[in-house]
């Protein structure tokens, strides 16, 4: 076998790629305050390692790439690794998860170099609920917005945690938000990822409860050409616009079944579920230099170790590092 296929038959073209694990945000539900236990930087993969892992992978039937962190665009050089997987034939299309407190600046050379599509974490519009939330400043994520749209990214999508009684009341306005200025709407359920996550999932809201609330005040309708992307959320559209809402539903709804993805720690630990703590190790090999064939025989056995499932409900005390960590 030579393509990245599971145990349970399921094609894995996705990778989520995590360049760092820094942020200039402070999300409650992703990191703890006051946290800087940070991977040092002489075991962040480099530019070479990272194109090296993703070309082999994409020889074996990858074909997407969400570059994430914590923020990527507190990396220097992101272009560079950027530009490094725009180069890869097989690759169709490289999206960005950002905060986007940087992109004001960004925008038009991450569209140079290959972004093909961002998401943006916007979990409220009110400057003040914001800085509760992120410990940041709303001013900036809005100007880094409207320059992405004006260099042309597309589509952009708002990714919203919905948390009760801290934002639950603000999906309308940002839903209008992005009615106003063409973008997509993708909201989210808390999810018990490390203690932060576990102390958030004390706000869980089910996007089932808020998919019947925005059918009362919207007419949705089911959607025949979802955006581009290859990740988990079923959407609707708000007919009579070009708007479409996401729903990325891990709790009241999985969608192991159809997981097509895994995620690549910036220290080049590979992870088989956002749920699960089966991992694999790249980083000494690719340091070690061994042959594309042996480093086809490691990612095989590394699938290999994909659970069918994640354990949220069941065990969410199982996970124990922070979303951070992880890539988004």
């Amino acid at each position: 076998m030579t393509s990245l296929v599971d145990p349970f038959g399921r094609s894995i073209n996705y990778l989520r790629l995590s360049v760092t694990d820094r942020c200039d945000l402070r999300c409650f539900y992703c990191m703890p305050e006051g946290f800087n236990d940070f991977e040092v930087p002489e075991h962040w993969l480099t530019v070479g390692e990272i194109e090296r892992l993703v070309g082999v992978m994409a020889e074996m039937g990858l074909k997407h790439v969400r570059i994430t962190g914590g923020e990527p665009l507190v990396r220097r050089g992101i272009e560079d690794i950027v530009r490094s997987i725009d180069a890869l034939p097989q690759i169709r299309d490289i999206a960005l998860s950002t905060n986007a407190t940087r992109l004001a600046k960004m925008a038009e050379p991450l569209k140079a170099a290959g972004v093909d599509r961002i998401n943006v974490s916007l979990d409220t519009l009110d400057p003040e609920r914001f800085r509760r939330i992120t410990q940041g400043k709303l001013d900036k994520v809005l100007s880094g917005l409207m320059a992405a749209k004006a260099a042309g990214i597309a589509p952009i999508k708002i990714n919203m945690v919905v948390m009760k009684g801290i934002n639950e009341d603000d999906v309308e306005s940002v839903l209008e938000f992005c009615i106003e200025h063409g973008f997509v709407l993708r909201m989210i359920e808390t999810m018990p990822m490390g203690d932060t996550g576990r102390d958030a999932i004390d706000h869980y809201v089910s996007l089932q409860d808020i998919k019947k609330r925005l059918a009362e005040r919207y007419p949705l309708i089911p959607v025949i050409n979802p955006v581009d992307g290859a990740g988990p959320a079923r959407y609707l559209q708000v007919a009579g616009t070009e708007t479409q809402i996401g729903f990325i539903t891990p709790m009241s709804e999985h969608f192991c079944g159809t997981c097509n993805r895994v995620r690549l720690s910036v220290d080049g630990t590979m992870y088989m579920c956002l749920g699960q703590e089966h991992n694999f190790s790249f980083r000494p090999l690719l340091r070690k230099g061994i042959p594309d064939d042996e480093l086809k025989a490691a990612l095989i056995s590394a699938i290999g170790l994909k659970p069918e499932r994640h354990e949220f409900q069941d065990k969410p005390e199982k996970v124990i590092r922070f979303m951070s960590m992880t890539g988004g």
